[in-house]
């Protein structure tokens, strides 16, 4: 599955309809939803750091893999409200990386470096 295929997929998954507006209470949900995924998948990771020394088991790989899907779900959601194709975040995000890359900028602060 690519992510546009995903992106279509999720919709289905929705309760609420984008209207073009990003005051709009399914928009403002969405945004709320990948924040408290995002906080659940670093979560998971710092009991994994904190009480188990960082030792992964297979179980705690599959609940941070839940929870990334969760995440996953909200982002192709807040992509589609705004009408961009999740391929397009995604190649669009490693563009910007690759030209970091080139220019020797992958470490350092601010959007535009």
């Amino acid at each position: 599955m690519n992510f546009d295929e995903y992106q279509k997929a999720t919709k289905k998954y929705d309760l609420s309809r984008p209207n073009g507006n990003l005051g709009d209470v399914g928009f403002i949900e969405k945004v709320l939803g990948l924040v408290g995924e995002a906080g659940e998948t670093a979560d998971k990771i710092k009991k994994i750091l904190r009480d188990k020394n960082g030792v992964v088991s297979d179980e705690d790989r599959s609940l941070v893999v839940k929870e990334l899907g969760d995440t996953l779900w909200y982002l192709a959601a807040i992509s589609r409200y705004l009408g961009v194709p999740l391929s397009e975040v995604a190649n669009g995000n490693i563009e910007k990386l690759e030209s970091r890359l080139q220019r020797n900028k992958l470490h350092g602060e601010g959007d535009e470096r």
